[in-house]
């Protein structure tokens, strides 16, 4: 049987003829040892045709097409016309050696045509490879590499080109500039309240939010300068009147020491300083829920935005977080804890990350290794349903949270739970539903319309329908009345001769009675 290689290069595709396998024997170790030697590989693997590409997008689109192994129509074609060609009904004669077993399978489905990917196979092709620019004669020096090298950087940057709304690079470090920004707040913050405290000490203990001391003490400035005309102002800010006065009340007969001009401007500037970085980290929040929502959507329902994206984050990846099986998602953060406890043979902890979402604390102490079991089967169920499906929803993370909910209430109460199978099914058929509600007003729309159009035609046709029978009905009531009016013409005309008629033969019967009464009185 005759065999034929096909060869996909950077270039184009190239199919190689082997010619006397005795030469070189049919095991990979003889073909080993005689790829090295061209005169000898040259003799057994011949260049039957080239196909070159027209251009470098379309060298990237076929190489995609083999990678992921399907066929082209630009291959087909190719093979049809420089293979053999096999009569119908009848067995080939020759096969095709393939590097990517999947494109064989679709080469066989779509032509009939035997492949075959194997040891032997791939050290023929890594002669081939070896020795590509001495079979095509017109390529220059340099041009195979070039066209590896590009092909290369487009290949490999179209597979690092996901969908940009999905890279959950962006939550990673977001998720670590939040943790940086909360460090840096509250040390700034304590760093604001003991130097203010120089001047006004007695703030501290009425304002006990950082945020909220910074803001009144740029406001306040200089106690000394306090007023009753600032209740107002304070009031906003601390949102109580009580606590307005009272921190007028205090600044009147404050202990602290009296700041300079400077002083007090430097403490104003960092105190704004602190404000800046806390509404900067208000909004550093808010970007991180929106790409929570677009990149796990079904996680953030589950277990909240800023567990979801530690997780993420500890992990590496959101891709590297679906592959963790719940166990090891159970304990992601716990590392020294867990090490810690196999070198001592103590107890391995229960939670890593996942004990600051709030079901592990609603949980009672027997049953928190549990629940926190549940809940990384069920984050790892909505990572998984992240990664890999198409469309984004939550649907999949609120029936989950709805799932460990009525775990907690079995664990409480006894409540038995819905099985998974079940619940999954439900959102599955929920899901279709929707996509088959959102395509319904599309085509009811349009059938609305068509309907509105018919029935516009059907009134049109029915207008003109009426308008021709009450033309007819004119006509023939115009006809009835011209036809009654001769009727009665020819009625009236018939009764005036009738008339006549009747008149004549009364008085020829009066004249025979007469006659009759006289021949009666002459018998008698």
């Amino acid at each position: 049987m005759a065999m034929y290689v096909l060869y996909e290069s950077s270039s184009g595709y190239g199919l190689f003829e082997v010619h006397g396998l005795d030469e070189i024997g049919q095991n990979t170790e003889a073909v080993r040892t005689s790829v090295s030697d061209l005169s000898r590989f040259g003799r057994v693997v011949q260049l039957t045709a080239f196909h070159p590409f027209e251009s470098a997008l379309d060298a990237l689109n076929q190489v995609n097409a083999v990678s992921e192994g399907v066929m082209t129509d630009e291959l087909r074609s190719f093979l049809e016309l420089n293979l053999p060609k096999v009569k119908e009904g009848k067995k080939p004669k020759f096969s095709l050696g393939l590097a990517e077993p999947k494109l064989g399978s679709h080469i066989f489905e779509a032509t009939k045509i035997p492949c075959q990917s194997n040891e032997f196979v791939l050290e023929l092709l890594r002669g081939v490879r070896q020795h590509f620019d001495r079979f095509i004669k017109d390529l220059k020096p340099g041009d195979l590499e070039k066209s590896q090298l590009g092909l290369a950087h487009s290949y490999s940057r179209a597979k690092v080109k996901f969908n940009v709304n999905r890279v959950d690079n962006m939550v990673i470090q977001a998720i670590f500039l939040l943790d940086t920004l909360d460090k840096d707040i509250n040390s700034f913050a304590m760093r604001v309240r003991e130097w203010y405290s120089w001047h006004f000490p007695e703030l501290v203990k009425i304002v006990n939010d950082n945020y909220l001391y910074a803001r009144v003490s740029k406001m306040i400035d200089d106690k000394s300068k306090l007023t009753e005309d600032h209740i107002p102002m304070l009031t906003e800010v601390l949102g109580d009147e009580d606590k307005a006065k009272e921190v007028i009340e205090a600044g009147k007969a404050s202990m602290g020491q009296d700041l300079s001009p400077l002083d007090l401007i430097n403490v104003q500037t960092f105190a704004q300083r602190v404000m800046d970085l806390a509404d900067y980290r208000k909004k550093l929040y808010d970007y991180l829920v929106t790409k929570m929502s677009d990149i796990a959507p079904n996680l953030a329902a589950l277990i909240g935005e800023m567990v979801g994206a530690r997780l993420i984050s500890h992990a590496g990846s959101l891709t590297n977080l679906a592959k963790c099986p719940s166990s090891t998602l159970q304990i992601l953060g716990a590392e020294k804890a867990l090490f810690r406890a196999l070198k001592t043979r103590g107890n391995t902890p229960k939670y890593g990350l996942i004990f600051h979402s709030s079901f592990i604390g609603r949980a009672s102490a027997k049953n928190k290794g549990r629940i926190a079991r549940y809940l990384a089967n069920k984050c790892s169920i909505a990572s998984r349903i992240d990664c890999f499906a198409d469309g984004a929803t939550t649907a999949f993370g609120e029936k989950l949270r709805e799932q460990v909910e009525e775990r907690l209430e079995f664990y409480d109460k006894g409540v038995a739970p819905r099985k998974n199978v079940d619940v999954m099914k439900e959102v599955i058929e929920n899901l279709q539903k929707q996509d088959e509600e959102g395509k319904e007003p599309v085509d009811a729309s349009a059938k609305k319309s068509k309907k509105k159009k018919a029935k516009g035609e059907e009134e049109e046709e029915e207008v003109v329908a009426m308008e021709e029978d009450k033309s007819e009905k004119k006509k023939k009531k115009e006809k009835r009345k011209m036809e009654t009016a001769e009727e009665n013409e020819k009625s009236e005309k018939k009764k005036t001769k009738k008339s006549k008629a009747g008149g004549e033969e009364e008085t020829d019967d009066g004249h025979s009675t007469k006659k009759k009464k006289k021949k009666s009185k002459s018998s008698e």
